[in-house]
């Protein structure tokens, strides 16, 4: 029983591991840059992404900005509106435009408009999208069921015609009674307003209230109102008043310190040095400083004269407010002033308490057939209306989420689980992050992408192990300076320098000048490579030369300003001049002797070697060339291939935001496609500026001659006896004999001490 309950288990199991597998989605795979990916080739493909597996995702996030998809529908996608689309993003989208489709593979097409026939009806979502589209194909007066984003994009225009749109805004448009259209437009005249859906402004149901009682408090304040105490006058009398009411209170505390301290009335009134200080200049522009002077002169006594001159700053004001409050008097006394103060207070605190101010300018009578019409209710129910289509409308945004998310999500899935669009063959796709393309010697970088921090850039882009120029790029139609990165895959690098110009155009085939600001230098090709010795060397020789030649220019030139500098000195001094050193050849008869032997021994040397080589059979001479090539070069070759075989995306797309999950290499191949080379076609073109030649002939001729008698030199000096070729000349057949009688000459001058001997011993 215990070995059949085993068995019985065993059976299950298999079964359930049978049927789960077979529930489990059945994906197709490709191998793109270097990595195994999925392969999204059809809208049940799209539906079943919430089954991928994360790790199996090119990339995990994304930003919703400086990508080649627009903004809007990336924003839509951003489902909990962080600034990423992550794979949860891409999942919920996923599911929700392939569930409001009939046939998901209508995603693939990336259309910006849908036949609203084809929205599933018997999904909640689908059925709302298909009424809401129809409802908008009603409003533009279009016919078919046709539906696109230029349909969506205007709301205004789609609201236009209607009286209700649901955003619980009503206009003249909307209202049908004359007095409710004369409410509302009264409403929006004093208040401001809000736009409707259709553009127009109206009024809500805030506005409505705060419009009515606006109207019953301006009445109720003007039906409070104060007499006037100085008639049509009063206002401006009361202004000038407060404006002279801290001068004159000044005026009387000085009259009270001077009557207390009579020694101190000249320094209480105003200062004849002051004005003299400023006597000698333009006097109109010096209206602070007098307003800053008392306002009448201090005698001491506690009244001011009315019929004396007063401060020529506050004179306007100090007459209208005499004219009107003291036209009777003579003089004005602290109380006095007091007193009209306390006239006009009632009336001031009645201004001061005004309500309803915002309607003043409609005129009472106006504000008071408002009051008595009493459309409020009426209004609110217009309101009422509109707001109960607020689902309708906010379903019209579900249709332009739809249409924005059905033309750009399989580009978007492109570009997020597989990279697709980046190794596609098609030269006329790109990927998300291409932003166009750069023309820079002879050559169209199309792989650029835009910088969006440019210390992320500097930290990583080394690492992509790609040769990368950056540029600023300026054009006239847009403000500021956009930066970017592009890659060069083919071609030499000789001419790409810092400060180099160059042209870019976006996608949008906007044209930039650009200029490089940075490179990151890589290998672009073995063959590059194999050259890149030299040129190190070259360039190495030429620093050296430089800087020998600059040392030796600024040696001479310091030598001879010394000079220059001590020969005044010298001269005043009348110190003879030093006598020229006569040419001693004694001297460089050793440095002579020196440098004619280095000379031959390495003369010596060099025929050895080319003797060598040229003794050999051509072939092995070919084998010793190349292998010298391969010691000099082969090191770069090696490491440029190792590094060409590294090159990866993902650093570049990581510094500007992106969670690569997967490795993005660039091979060999695949590199010389992203960088195209100027090629011209087979032709035979003469330069029209060239020096005209010999002929050919005459050319050969001459050239033959020329190799006649270096051969024939060549054989004469017998530096032709390796290959048998022995010289004619008695001296060189010879060579023998004289080393022997060179020795023995040399073995009688044991005695001699000096070279000189030597020579003579040897000539004889």
């Amino acid at each position: 029983m215990e070995e059949f309950s085993i068995l019985k288990k065993s059976i299950i199991f298999l079964y359930m591991a049978i049927f789960n597998n077979s529930k489990k989605y059945k994906w197709e795979f490709v191998n793109l840059g270097g990595s195994s990916r999925v392969r999204i080739s059809s809208g049940e493909d799209i539906a079943h992404l919430a089954e991928l597996d994360p790790k199996m995702w090119t990339v995990l996030s994304c930003p919703v900005t400086g990508l080649e998809i627009d903004d809007k529908s990336l924003r839509y996608m951003d489902i909990d509106g962080d600034e990423k689309i992550r794979v949860n993003d891409v999942i919920a989208t996923s599911q929700w435009i392939t569930g409001v489709l009939k046939n998901a593979d209508l995603v693939l097409e990336g259309k910006d408009s849908i036949d609203i026939e084809n929205l599933d009806q018997e999904n909640p979502e689908g059925k709302k999208l298909y009424n809401c589209a129809r409802q908008i194909l009603a409003n533009l007066g279009k016919e078919g069921t046709v539906i696109s984003l230029a349909d969506t994009a205007d709301v205004a225009a789609i609201f236009a015609k209607t009286r209700f749109n649901g955003d619980g805004i009503i206009t003249e448009a909307t209202a049908e009674d004359a007095d409710d259209k004369a409410a509302i437009a009264a409403a929006v005249a004093s208040l401001g307003g809000v736009a409707d859906r259709s553009g127009a402004a109206g009024v809500n149901a805030d506005l409505i209230e705060a419009f009515y009682k606006n109207l019953a408090d301006y009445v109720a304040w003007h039906g409070a109102a104060v007499e006037a105490p100085f008639g049509d006058k009063t206002d401006a009398v009361i202004d000038a008043y407060n404006a002279l009411d801290a001068k004159v209170k000044d005026f009387f505390m000085r009259s009270k310190l001077a009557a207390f301290s009579p020694d101190s009335t000249a320094s209480l009134d105003v200062q004849t040095a002051s004005i003299q200080a400023i006597s000698t200049e333009n006097l109109t522009a010096k209206t602070d400083e007098i307003a800053s002077y008392p306002i009448a002169r201090i005698t001491g006594k506690a009244e001011l004269d009315l019929t004396a001159p007063v401060n020529p700053a506050w004179a306007a004001k100090f007459e209208l407010v005499r004219s009107v409050a003291f036209a009777d008097k003579k003089v004005l006394t602290e109380a006095d002033w007091a007193a009209v103060g306390a006239q006009f207070a009632a009336y001031t605190a009645w201004k001061g308490a005004k309500a309803g101010a915002c309607v003043e300018a409609l005129g009472l009578d106006a504000v008071k057939d408002f009051i008595a019409k009493d459309r409020k209710a009426s209004l609110h129910d217009l309101v009422a209306q509109d707001a109960a289509l607020a689902e309708e409308a906010a379903n019209i945004q579900m249709v332009d989420k739809f249409l924005h998310i059905f033309r750009d999500f399989y580009r978007l899935v492109r570009n997020f689980v597989t990279l697709n669009d980046f190794y596609t063959k098609d030269k006329d796709v790109a990927a998300i992050f291409q932003s166009g393309r750069l023309i820079i010697d002879q050559r169209e970088c199309r792989f650029c992408m835009k910088v969006a921090d440019m210390a992320k850039h500097n930290a990583s882009a080394a690492t992509s192990g790609m040769f990368l120029v950056y540029c600023d790029c300026k054009t006239k139609s847009k403000p500021g300076t956009l930066n970017i990165v592009a890659a060069v895959t083919v071609g030499e690098i000789g001419d790409l320098i810092v400060g180099k110009n160059a042209v870019y155009y976006d996608n949008a085939g906007e044209e930039w000048d650009a200029v490089i600001t940075k490179i990151i230098d890589n290998p672009i090709s073995v063959a590059q490579a194999f050259w890149s010795p030299y040129r190190r060397m070259a360039k190495a020789i030429e620093n050296l030369i430089n800087k020998s030649a600059a040392d030796k220019d600024a040696k001479m030139m310091a030598d001879a300003t010394a000079k220059i500098n001590a020969a005044p000195a010298a001269t005043a001094a009348g110190a003879p001049a030093a006598p020229a050193q006569p040419f001693d050849i004694g001297k460089f008869a050793g440095i002579f002797a020196a440098f004619g032997m280095a000379l031959g021994a390495l003369g010596t040397a060099l025929t050895s070697i080319f003797g060598g080589i040229l003794a050999m059979p051509w072939w092995k001479t070919l084998v010793v060339i190349a292998a010298i090539l391969l010691v000099i070069s082969g090191p770069a070759m090696i490491m440029a291939w190792m590094k060409l075989r590294r090159r990866n995306i993902a650093p570049l797309l990581n510094a500007n935001g992106w969670a690569v999950n997967a490795a993005s290499k660039i091979s060999i191949p695949f590199g010389e496609t992203l960088t195209d080379a100027a090629k011209y076609p087979k032709m035979k073109l003469k330069d029209p500026y060239a020096k005209a030649g010999m002929a050919p002939w005459k050319a050969w001729l001459i050239t033959i001659a020329a190799l006649v008698v270096v051969a024939g030199g060549l054989w004469l000096f017998n530096l032709l006896s390796w290959a048998g070729l022995n010289s004619p000349l008695p001296r060189y057949n010879q060579t023998e004999v004289v080393a022997e009688e060179v020795v023995e000459c040399c073995t009688d001058c044991e005695a001699a001490t000096d070279s000189t001997a030597v020579v003579e011993v040897i000539a004889e």
